[in-house]
């Protein structure tokens, strides 16, 4: 009978547990895959269900975060100045906020004489619309007329009795369509200013509170020192991703309001400060704000000249200055910021936009952002990092791909 030593405990110990991560690296049967991949499947529509219903919740959460990344160089500008960081917060915040409110206050003339306008300018595009319906019959009036014939001949078919061409069918009774879309976006615009509000509190308060809520994230990244510092590296590249995003949409938003102002003072179109402010907030929403931006510029100038070819050549500008500068500047330099995959970024605004409407197209690069930052440092994320990063270029024979990194 042998006897058992410490040695032979120790080696049986070390045996054991290679077998377990033996066991724990071997591939899963292909049932297993299935059912892991269905619940995978599951738990992300759960909680893409969860993430639409929480909206009101979710979205004042993450813009007020944002708004804290992107406003925290100046809380601690001032608190090196040694001004405490709850007052330097408010500060920051009120200064801002006075900002805009100084901007409403210079434009409300502008504004008013817009909004004075407005009865005129429906006039005007309900004449351009009569005119244009009672002008030669083309092909989708063609096309209408075909629609009614075959809808007559159908009715004829199933009731046996010829259906009138010209029989009188009764409207139903149409609400004030205009007056519901006016109430639906007053609500919506409350709502918004709430949710700004909500994000300015929390902004408020994660300034103020500094580096503690970030020390709380690193303390339950786990006890061992690398999951901590794996921690602190993600948060200190979020801080630097955001106020890179950000500094560059200002830059941007700026570069297309001086451009929209330029175009309209060129053609001499009235309120063109207005507009190019306009241009520059509503751009903050990516694509839709560039289309917006062409079509209430194209309105405006219709409305003042009643020149088709001037309308045209106005928002044909204005919509070539925003696909340069949105979309071809816009792409240069958010690629060189984040290295990002621009096709999974187009689809990831798509997916946001469709989630929470606007604010998901505002939020949705920056959560892109966070969510490649994030796979870059874990291992189990990699994946996603790849789907989410520049495509890699093939590696030369002889190169390694270390040197490609480097280039």
């Amino acid at each position: 009978m042998s006897i058992e030593t410490p040695a032979k405990t120790h080696r049986r110990a070390k045996n054991g547990g290679n077998a377990a991560s033996k066991a724990l690296e071997a591939p899963l049967p292909r049932r297993q895959r299935a059912t892991v991949t269905a619940l995978i499947v599951l738990a992300v529509l759960a909680v893409c269900a969860a993430a639409k219903l929480a909206q009101p919740f979710i979205v004042p959460v993450i813009v007020g975060a944002l708004a804290s990344y992107s406003l925290k160089p100046m809380v601690e500008w001032l608190d090196h100045l040694h001004i405490p960081r709850a007052l330097g917060a408010a500060v920051v915040l009120l200064v801002i906020t006075g900002l805009v409110a100084g901007g409403v206050f210079l434009l409300r003339d502008d504004a008013a004489a817009a909004l004075a306008e407005l009865p005129n300018a429906a006039h005007k595009i309900r004449l351009a619309a009569r005119e244009n319906a009672n002008a030669p019959a083309g092909p989708m009036s063609h096309v209408r007329e075909a629609a009614a014939e075959l809808n007559r001949a159908a009715a004829e078919a199933t009731t046996g009795t010829p259906s009138p061409a010209n029989a009188a069918v009764s409207p139903p009774p149409q609400p004030n369509a205009v007056e519901r879309w006016l109430s639906e976006q007053s609500a919506k615009a409350l709502e918004v200013v709430a949710e700004i509000g909500v994000a300015g509190l929390l902004a408020y308060f994660l300034l103020a509170a500094g580096d503690t809520f970030r020390r709380k994230l690193v303390h339950l990244a786990g006890p061992t020192l690398a999951a901590r510092r794996i921690t602190v590296e993600i948060l200190d590249e979020i801080d630097a991703q955001v106020q890179r995003y950000l500094m560059t949409m200002l830059v941007l938003n700026t570069l297309i309001g001086i451009a929209t102002w330029g175009i309209l003072t060129l053609f001499g179109v009235e309120h063109a400060v207005l507009w190019g402010v306009f241009a520059a907030i509503v751009h903050i929403i990516p694509y839709a704000g560039s289309a917006l931006t062409i079509v209430m510029t194209g309105i405006a100038t219709f409305v003042q000249y009643e020149d088709i070819a001037r309308t045209l050549a106005v928002a044909g500008l204005v919509g070539f200055a925003a696909t340069m500068i949105g979309m071809g500047l816009s792409a240069w330099m958010l690629g060189r910021a984040f290295r990002m995959n621009a096709v999974a970024v187009f689809i990831g605004l798509m997916f946001f936009g469709w989630l929470w409407g606007g604010w998901g197209l505002i939020v949705g690069v920056p959560i892109l952002a966070i969510i490649k930052t994030a796979a870059d440092r874990i291992e189990a994320l990699e994946r996603v990092a790849a789907l989410l990063g520049e495509a890699r270029r093939p590696v030369p024979n002889g190169v390694s791909d270390s040197a490609q990194t480097k280039s």
